[in-house]
């Protein structure tokens, strides 16, 4: 009875877990993280609310999981756009792809979509390419300013000043 009454809270919470695949308690923890970040009660998190996550802070890719967050520039995110980012972080279940309806979306934390969020953490000029350039940032981010000297020395020459350009193929 009681869960039946936070279950309500949550709008649209059914099509949300058919969406992300999380389960109902799991949905239920969730909201209320949500609510918790959401200190002003707007209905919504804004960037300055997902860096009160101690976690992302600490990450080197922090700053760019808050900005996965939102899409297109957007300045707030909702429950549901909360949930379904947190979604690729799920564990991969067993794809069988043989049983798998084709009309049904592709699970948010599937291989496929997990490679396409990974991508777009690197893709910084969401141009659909992560050039040198980005890459050369990233690993900056990732190693550290110090190491980052002498790794940029040696991995530079490496490419021989030839432009690398990596390109998710998800229709192959």
């Amino acid at each position: 009875m009681g869960s039946r009454s936070s279950h309500a809270a949550i709008p649209d919470a059914d099509s949300i877990r058919r969406e992300t695949g999380f389960s109902q308690a799991s949905l239920l923890r969730l909201h209320h993280r949500f609510r918790a970040l959401d200190r002003n009660k707007k209905g919504y998190l804004s960037r300055m609310d997902l860096q009160q996550i101690g976690a992302l802070a600490v990450n080197p890719l922090g700053d760019r999981i808050i900005e996965s967050f939102f899409p297109d520039g957007s300045q707030q995110v909702d429950f549901p756009g909360f949930v379904r980012v947190l979604a690729h972080f799920r564990p991969v279940e067993d794809e069988d792809t043989e049983t798998q309806d084709p009309k049904k979306p592709e699970p948010l934390n599937s291989r496929r979509n997990k490679l396409h969020y990974a991508f777009q953490l690197y893709d910084l000029d969401r141009d659909g390419k992560i050039s040198r350039h980005e890459m050369l940032q990233i690993i900056g981010v990732l190693v550290g300013k110090w190491e980052w000297v002498e790794l940029e020395c040696g991995f530079v020459g490496s490419l021989s000043g030839e432009q690398l350009t990596m390109r998710l193929g998800i229709d192959q």
